[in-house]
C-alpha cells in the first residue's frame, strides 16, 4: 500500500551539528585575495571573514530555527521521496490556494516574509478577499525534502511530485508563484495539470525568441531604451555570470566536495549569487542581512544539500530534449530591475498567456527576500482580476 500519510515536521537541528560547524569554521584556512578586487573575481575576501566571524560568534541558528517552525510544516512521500513543505492556511473561508516555488541557491526560507501577508492580509494592511492558503514546497533535494539517488529527477518530475501534492492536500484548483528554478517547475505545471491551475505568477519570466526572430541589427535599432538595457544585461550575465550554470549543468559533483566539507567554502559560493543577483549596488546588506544570508545557507549546510540541490542543473541539460508547450493559463510577469535576464515582452506574449506586465520599482532575483511587499501586491493584484479567482 502507498504510505499518503501526512505527517507534522519541525526543525530541530542536532546539537552536535551546530558544533561541528563551529568547529569547522574555526578552521577556515582563507584563501589570498589581490588589492583592490572589491567582487569582481568572486566573493569579496573581507566580507567573507565578516560573515564568517559573525556565523561563529553572533548568529543565532536556534532563533531562526524557532520563528521557521511557527509556518506549519508536513512532510509526505510522493514518488518515493518524503517532501518537505509549509502549509499555512488562512483564517478566511473563501482564501484562494497558491504554492509557492523556490529556486537556487534559495529554498522555501526565502518565503518567511510573504507567507504571513499572503495567509492574513488584513493584519499586513490588505483586504480579506486577498487571503491565500500556502503551500510552500521544498524542491525534492533541497531543504528538508529527500535527496533523489538516482537520475532523471528533472524539473518536469518535481512538477509531478507537487501536483500530486496539491491532489493529496485536497486542492483542485490553486495558483502558483516562482522565480528562479521555480519558474520552471511552474510552468511544467501549468502546462501539464493545467486544468488545476488558476494562474501563474513569476517574478522569473523564461522566454526565447520566436522561431521566426531574424535578430538582425533592424530589429536590435528598433527596441526601445529600457529593453536595449535589458538585453545589454543577459549579455553581460551570459559573458560574466554564468560560469556556475556552465559546471552545474557538466560536472556538478566535482565542486560539491568542498561545498559539503567546508562551510566557508558553501557561503563563499552562495553569497555570490546574492551580491551580483540583488539590488544591493554593490554592497549585499542593502538587500539582506546577514541572519537572512546565513540561515539559507545553514538549512543547505545542516541537510547537506549543496550537492543534491545543484544536480537540478545536470538533469535538466541531459534529459530528453522536446519543445515545451505554451502557457495557456492566465500568467503573471512581474520585473525586477536587477533580474539575470529579462526577456522581452513580444517574446513571453508568443509563449505565454500574459495578463499582466509589471516593472518593479527596484530589486533583484531574489525577490520574495528582497522586496516582499512588491512581490505581494502584484500576486495580490493579479489573482484579484482573473475571474476564475473571484
Amino acid at each position: 500500500m502507498k504510505n499518503e500519510a501526512i505527517v507534522p515536521f519541525e526543525i530541530n537541528i542536532p546539537e552536535e551539528d551546530i558544533a561541528d560547524l563551529k568547529r569547522r569554521l574555526e578552521q577556515t584556512r582563507f584563501t589570498d585575495e589581490i588589492d583592490n578586487a572589491g567582487w569582481d573575481y568572486g566573493t569579496n575576501l573581507g566580507y567573507l571573514k565578516q560573515l564568517v566571524q559573525y556565523w561563529l560568534t553572533d548568529f543565532d541558528w536556534r532563533s531562526e530555527e524557532k520563528a521557521l517552525n511557527e509556518f506549519d510544516q508536513y512532510k509526505t512521500n510522493i514518488d518515493g521521496l518524503d517532501l518537505h513543505f509549509i502549509h499555512q492556511k488562512s483564517n478566511y473561508k473563501n482564501a484562494k490556494t497558491l504554492v509557492l516555488i523556490h529556486g537556487w541557491p534559495g529554498s522555501f526560507v526565502e518565503f518567511k516574509k510573504v507567507i504571513g501577508p499572503l495567509t492574513d492580509p488584513v493584519r499586513y494592511g490588505g483586504q480579506v478577499e486577498d487571503s491565500f492558503n500556502i503551500v510552500a514546497v521544498s524542491l525534492p533535494g533541497f531543504g528538508f525534502s529527500d535527496r533523489p539517488t538516482k537520475r532523471g529527477y528533472t524539473p518536469e518530475r518535481m512538477a509531478d511530485t507537487i501536483a500530486s501534492l496539491m491532489d493529496r492536500l485536497g486542492y483542485e484548483h490553486y495558483g502558483l508563484q516562482g522565480g528562479d528554478w521555480g519558474s520552471t517547475v511552474s510552468r511544467y505545471i501549468a502546462t501539464n495539470y493545467s486544468e488545476h491551475v488558476t494562474g501563474l505568477h513569476l517574478n522569473f519570466c523564461e522566454a526565447t525568441p520566436p522561431a521566426n526572430a531574424q535578430n538582425t541589427a533592424t530589429e536590435i535599432k528598433d527596441l526601445t531604451p529600457l529593453e536595449l538595457k535589458r538585453l545589454a544585461a543577459s549579455n553581460a550575465f551570459t559573458s560574466e555570470g554564468s560560469a556556475y550554470f556552465g559546471l552545474l549543468s557538466t560536472k556538478p559533483q566535482t565542486v560539491n566536495y568542498a561545498m559539503n566539507d567546508s562551510p566557508t567554502g558553501l557561503a563563499a559560493w552562495m553569497i555570490e549569487k546574492f551580491q551580483s543577483w540583488s539590488d544591493c549596488e554593490g554592497y549585499i546588506e542593502k538587500s539582506f542581512t546577514k541572519d537572512e544570508l546565513l540561515t539559507n545557507i545553514s538549512l543547505y549546510w545542516f541537510t547537506q544539500t549543496a550537492s543534491s540541490s545543484s544536480r537540478i542543473y545536470y538533469e535538466q541539460r541531459h534529459t530528453e530534449c522536446k519543445p515545451k508547450p505554451n502557457v495557456t493559463v492566465p500568467t503573471a510577469c512581474a520585473l525586477f530591475p536587477s533580474e539575470i535576464r529579462t526577456p522581452q515582452r513580444d517574446w513571453v506574449e508568443a509563449t505565454y498567456h500574459l495578463v499582466r506586465w509589471t516593472e518593479m520599482p527596484n530589486g533583484g532575483h531574489f525577490a520574495a527576500l528582497e522586496e516582499p511587499q512588491l512581490l505581494v501586491d502584484d500576486i495580490r493584484a493579479f489573482f484579484r482580476e482573473l475571474p476564475e479567482c473571484k
